[in-house]
This record gives C-alpha cells, structure tokens and sequence, in this order.
C-alpha cells in the first residue's frame, strides 16, 4: 500500500547524491510508489496540540545538479502522513531534543523512525556504556584529577566532545604533549557537559568499522581508513572506504545489542568498531549506505524500507 513519508532532513539542495544516506531512503520509497515530503527541523509548527510541518512535495532523481523537484509549500498536519524520516544531521542539541519531544505527539500512530523518545535517550556516547564488555577502558568526566589519573594510566588517549560528532575536536593525546592543559581549557570553555577520554587503540590506523543494523541485525558494514597522519576514520574527516566482512567478534557485539535497539524501535542504527570494541551507537542520522552497497553489491535501503512497511502496516 502506497504510504505518505514525510522526510526531516537538512535540506535537500545541499546533499550528496553520490554519498548521502537519506538521498537513497527517498529513492527507495519514491520506486516504492509512496509519496514524498520534505521539510527542515526548522519547519515543525505546534499549535493548540497539532504538529504541523512546513513541507513539500518532493520528487528525486539520481542526476547530479538537477536531483529533486519540490511542489508548493504547505502547512502539512504530520499525523496524516504515515512515516517521518528523522534524518537531520547532529549535533545532538537542544534543537535536535525539542524536535524529538514534538514528534513524540504523533508517534506511533504516525511511524517516526526512528522512535524520537529513543533518539533522545540514546545519545551515541552514551547510550554504549549501557552494554557490558565492549567499550574501550573509558572516562567520562570534567574532574582534573580523575582526568590526570586516566592520562597517567594508559599513556596514549583519544579526548572528544560527548555530544560532538563527524570527528570534530577528537584529539590524540601522547604522553609527553604539552598541549593537554590548553585543550582541556578549551573543552572547557566551548563545551558544558563532561568529556569523554578512552585508552588509544593503535589499531584506528588500520581504520575503524561502520556497521548497519536494520532492527537490530546487521545489513552490512564498510571500513573506513584514515587519511595519513590522522587518528580519525570519519567519512566526514577525510576517511576512506574499503570492502570488509564482520569479524566474529563483530557478529557477537551485533547479537549483543541487537535486540535492544529492535525493542527501542531504533530501526536504521550505525555502529562504529575498532579493533574488538564498540565504540559508538549511531541512532540520530547513520549514514554509510552507499558505500556499502557500492563495495558489497548491496541493497541496505531496500532492507530498510521492507522493515519500515512492516512496522507501519
């Protein structure tokens, strides 16, 4: 049955149509026969217990410079629509979590996926410390001291911003900087919340793993390879990609939180490995699907949509 998806997104002008996950999402859907709206976060209107959206009709196409169509703008009553894409990119932000608390009006009856009370509370850092055995030794903390002592303890660190994301102001810290004292002061002055430090795993060289689950099994993965004299594999940092198949310990990190994100109703999920350790849960706006199906043959959005039409049937 055809269904009216209405898709948050940064807005549609600015992607990659060669890269980016939400343009194969709406490609999908579009072939799928359902209909197509587009709006950003920016857009969402509530009123006297109605959540509306300034949107519209979309039409995609894979054609570089000429990749969509947009109809007139409408104020769209988001309970008649069946499925929201929540697709806009972090930061995870006060603006991110008031859109979550304004979907939760219509979700479930309008299927938003993913479930915006689970976005909000599973931010990616964060949300991993809730599954036994698969960080790396870990701190989360502002305190100076517990800081120094982690330092001291394992020599080699990675420090980054809890809520930051794409690999922004993710440092390599050695033991003889001299840099550590000023970039804490400038944690401190640019971020509010506590800083997450974990024990350095050489193997980041090797480059790390993208992983996507699709209600909680895994529906493919590419490695991503930093570019020389980086620690970071981040796409959105220059990293690279490369064919790769899941390791055991991989599949055993997967049945491991699988079921978890299937009941949280967090549907499309990004994982990030390196080495044996998990080192994020991506819920907010994974991305990787082109990649993957580039090097594997794959199809992930088409795994995607047959488990949305599940859930909204």
């Amino acid at each position: 049955m055809p269904l009216a998806v209405a898709i948050q997104m940064d807005h549609v002008s600015a992607i990659d149509i060669d890269a980016d996950s939400t343009f194969m999402l709406a490609t999908e859907a579009q072939g799928r026969g359902h209909s197509l709206f587009h709006y950003v976060p920016d857009m969402l209107v509530f009123r006297d217990g109605t959540l509306f959206a300034r949107a519209q009709e979309m039409v995609v196409r894979h054609e570089k410079g000429n990749h969509f169509s947009l109809g007139a703008e409408q104020l769209l009553d988001l309970s008649t629509v069946d499925v929201i894409l929540m697709r806009q990119d972090p930061p995870f932000d006060m603006n991110y979590i008031t859109a979550t608390h304004l979907l939760e009006h219509i979700h479930p009856d309008t299927l938003v996926v993913n479930d915006p009370t689970e976005v909000r509370n599973a931010p990616e850092k964060l949300f991993v410390t809730h599954f036994d055995g698969v960080l790396p030794d870990t701190l989360i903390t502002r305190d100076r001291k517990a800081i120094k002592d982690f330092r001291e303890e394992h020599g080699h660190i990675i420090v980054k911003p809890l809520f930051g994301n794409g690999g922004a102001d993710v440092f390599h810290i050695t033991p003889d900087d001299e840099n550590m004292g000023s970039l804490l002061e400038m944690f401190e002055q640019k971020y509010r919340e506590a800083f997450i430090l974990q024990r350095y795993l050489p193997e980041v060289r090797q480059g790390d793993k993208r992983i996507i689950l699709v209600d909680g099994e895994p529906a493919g993965a590419v490695a991503r390879i930093p570019v020389k004299g980086d620690a970071r594999a981040n796409f959105h940092a220059g990293g690279g990609a490369q064919k790769t198949e899941l390791t055991a310990r991989e599949r055993e990190i997967c049945e491991q939180i699988g079921p978890e994100l299937k009941q949280r109703g967090l549907t499309f999920v990004g994982i990030d490995v390196i080495g044996d350790y998990l080192t994020e849960i991506n819920v907010t706006s994974p991305t990787g699907i082109q990649e993957i199906n580039l090097l594997d043959g794959v199809h992930v959005e088409k795994l995607l949509w047959d488990a949305i039409e599940e859930r909204a049937a």
